[in-house]
């Protein structure tokens, strides 16, 4: 990931996220309002960054939710030409750091069932299928997989403590 430096996204930067939100969700792309009220939000329940490259072009995007001792990964996405390259992990890790700072016990995403590329890089960091979401992703009508990434040490979100042992 030589050259590459993350930073906090701005209002300013939308414009450059659209067009490669666009070119890498042609079917189900977030409209330009969407991530406006994200960033809106942003840094009370909302942790938005993006990757430049060395001459400070928009190469990936990443963004968080998080409230309530919860945090959902709400978006990555990384140029096609820069994928491979570590950009997404570095996004991932920048979000993962932001979920710990803020207290998260667990992390949630949903990523599509056809994108194994997606998938492989969430299972190398930790997280773990929980449940489906059929036809999520309109209008394509593909399913998607529902993951969660515990913090360290914690336990499931909305579990309390175990019973029986000593009572």
């Amino acid at each position: 990931m030589t050259g590459v430096r993350l930073r906090t996204m701005t209002a300013a930067d939308v414009p450059a996220v659209m067009r490669l939100e666009r070119r890498l969700f042609p079917e189900d792309a977030w409209s330009e309002e969407m991530l406006r009220g994200e960033l809106a939000d942003q840094p009370r329940t909302r942790h938005y960054v993006v990757a430049e490259d060395e001459d400070g072009a928009i190469i990936g995007y990443a963004g968080l939710a998080a409230a309530g001792g919860q945090a959902d990964v709400q978006t990555i996405g990384v140029l096609p030409e820069r994928q491979g390259e570590g950009v997404g992990a570095a996004l991932l890790t920048e979000l993962l750091d932001e979920a710990e700072r803020r207290g998260g016990e667990a992390v949630f995403l949903e990523v599509r069932a056809d994108n194994d590329r997606a998938r492989r890089l969430y299972e190398r960091f930790g997280f773990q299928r929980v449940g489906l979401r059929r036809r999520y992703y309109q209008p394509s009508g593909v399913d998607a997989i529902v993951m969660r990434r515990l913090a360290r040490g914690g336990r499931p979100v909305g579990f309390g403590p175990e019973r029986g042992r000593d009572q």
